[in-house]
């Protein structure tokens, strides 16, 4: 494209000098060729190769010469077709007129129905059908303005740019052909045949075949169009196909949208990833993730959240919150049915859960989110209510169509301790342990435990006084078996079946001690407990332990009387005296 410029500057420094005309009216010239040259740089001779006809007719192009029919010229390498060359020669300014050819020595070539040269500005326009090809590529506009000094060309008629298997669309385009740099502006689209991009405006820089977008920018998937990534400020390496992201950002595939302050994210592996505010939302599973950085791996259809991550299972009645140090959600095909998927959730050292029926703490949990299956992992601990549970390892069993807890599977260990009376401050605890324990769940509150293996028991008693028809507390029992199961009911828990080598005793108030009334391992905790769900990115919520009222009034007065019953018998015993 450069070499046809310089012809036309050769043409009216060379050539037309030597023809002694004076053209009266003067060319109307396009307000482009305004601007001034700053160089006088003539250029080397050029060479009519042919023309039908040459010279000067009354009236017709305004008593300029011009050269017609087949006209040829040749330059450097390059050569200049036309049906008619026109020269202005006191403003140094040509036209070439009718099936406009330049084929220059690099192998680009331009068409179009008219050029137009400005010697002193060096500057020239292409009009009509142009278009311009070079080495892998093709520009098609109805105007093209060209600035040899600049070396920049641009349109702003609307124009289309192929190159490699792309087509871009663009209401206006800069090309710096020294830099081999594309300006696009004005609603710019390209068309790939793996996706499309839509923009405002795209920096395209053909040496290293990536593109800039500043502005709000698309970039769609033709196989499935629900997969595509957004921003208004990024890069694209249409080579390797990675994209980075900058600016109100976001990457949507297989129904999930990934956002962050800064995205990557490599369309050939599937691999993305996000720092600063990331989030990412999984609408099918109801469930968002956030944290401070994040993966995902598009084809293993997972991701990862670190630095301080947290997870919402949204649910229409009640939501689960989740924090870790580390969190992970992926889906496998389900063994059952390979048409379906299975979602899965897993957080890593210091695991946290609340539900508003439900609060657990683990040093790892995972999740089937779609069966309602999780297993919580080192030193496990839950909270139901006014109840708590503790074992080596515990299993949740939710109902995912009715959003509530099914039932919760103790292993190893396994510790259940209810407050006897939630309503009063005493210290006073049922607690049932063994090897293992089933705890099932009524309308979302324990309601029944089932223990398996070395099971005991210590439970309150309590009876309605046929007078004043108040509850009272009647006793402690303390009962072992090989299996127990124990009903939680009305704020009490009634030991309904106890197997194997069972064997329970009932103490009065007045005959246990408070020391019987807790196994030694019993664990009571309201300082680690998670009250609200903002709770989960503590390591522990560090609230102040609770003191309760130790009750031992009818103990001690019991003892008090049997020591002073031991006292009188003492005193009526004969003393010895030495003589």
């Amino acid at each position: 494209m450069k070499h046809f410029f310089v012809f036309f500057i050769l043409l009216s420094a060379n050539l037309f000098a030597q023809i002694p005309t004076e053209p009266k009216v003067p060319a109307v010239k396009d307000v482009f060729f305004n601007q001034k040259s700053n160089t006088t740089e003539q250029g080397e001779k050029v060479k009519l190769i042919h023309a039908d006809t040459f010279g000067i007719v009354k009236g017709k192009y305004d008593d300029n010469p011009f050269f017609s029919g087949n006209v040829q010229f040749f330059h450097q390498g390059s050569t200049l077709t036309a049906d008619e060359v026109i020269f202005y020669r006191e403003q140094n300014f040509v036209k070439a007129l009718g099936n406009v050819k330049l084929q220059n020595a690099d192998g680009s070539v331009i068409t179009s129905g008219e050029m137009e040269y400005d010697g002193n500005t060096q500057k020239g326009i292409a009009r009509k059908n142009v278009v311009l090809t070079d080495p892998g590529q093709t520009i098609k506009t109805e105007t093209l303005y060209y600035d040899r000094l600049s070396n920049n060309a641009y349109f702003n008629t609307g124009g289309t740019i192929a190159k490699d298997g792309n087509v871009m669309y663009t209401k206006a385009a800069n090309y710096d052909l020294a830099n081999r740099l594309i300006d696009f502006t004005g609603n710019v689209k390209i068309d790939n045949p793996e996706y499309t991009v839509d923009g405002v405006n795209i920096i395209q820089n053909q040496n290293t075949n990536t593109a800039t977008f500043n502005g709000p920018t698309t970039i769609t998937n033709k196989k499935n169009p629900s997969n595509l990534i957004y921003t208004e400020k990024g890069t694209y390496n249409m080579n390797s196909k990675e994209v980075y992201l900058k600016k109100n950002s976001r990457i949507n595939y297989n129904g999930k949208i990934l956002t962050g302050d800064d995205l990557y994210f490599n369309q050939i592996t599937g691999f993305g990833k996000g720092k600063g505010n990331v989030t990412l939302r999984d609408p099918q599973e109801k469930r968002y993730m956030k944290g401070g950085y994040g993966e995902i791996y598009e084809k293993k259809d997972s991701a990862m959240m670190t630095e301080k991550p947290y997870a919402v299972k949204i649910l229409e009645k009640d939501s689960m919150y989740f924090s870790a140090e580390r969190i992970l959600a992926y889906q496998k095909i389900d063994d059952q049915n390979p048409l379906k998927k299975k979602s899965f959730l897993r957080a890593y050292k210091k695991s946290r859960m609340f539900k508003s029926n439900i609060q657990v703490r683990a040093d790892s949990l995972s999740f089937n989110e779609t069966d309602g299956i999780m297993h919580l992992d080192g030193k496990p601990i839950a909270w139901s209510g006014e109840k708590q549970i503790t074992g080596d390892k515990i299993e949740a069993y939710f109902d995912t169509e009715n959003e509530f807890i099914d039932s919760l599977r103790v292993i190893g260990n396994a510790f259940a301790i209810s407050k006897a009376d939630s309503l009063n401050m005493k210290d006073e605890f049922n607690q049932v342990k063994g090897k293992l324990m089933n705890v099932y769940y009524k309308q979302n509150e324990i309601n029944l435990a089932k223990v398996i293996g070395n099971a005991q028991a210590i439970t309150y008693a309590d009876d309605q006084n046929e007078k004043t028809k108040e509850v009272e507390r009647i006793g402690v029992a303390l009962s072992t078996c090989g299996t127990i199961e124990a009903l939680f009911e009305d704020r009490k828990v009634q030991i309904i079946s106890c197997n194997i080598g069972a064997n329970t005793d009932i103490y009065p108030m007045s005959q246990i001690s408070r020391e019987k009334r807790f196994f030694p391992d019993f664990n009571w905790n309201t300082k680690d407990r998670l009250k609200t769900w903002k709770d989960i990115f503590l390591d522990s919520p560090g609230y102040e332990a609770t003191v309760y009222e130790a009750d031992d009034a009818l103990f001690n007065a019991a003892q008090k009387s049997i020591d002073d019953a031991k006292a009188k018998e003492e005193a009526k015993k004969p003393k010895r005296v030495r003589k």
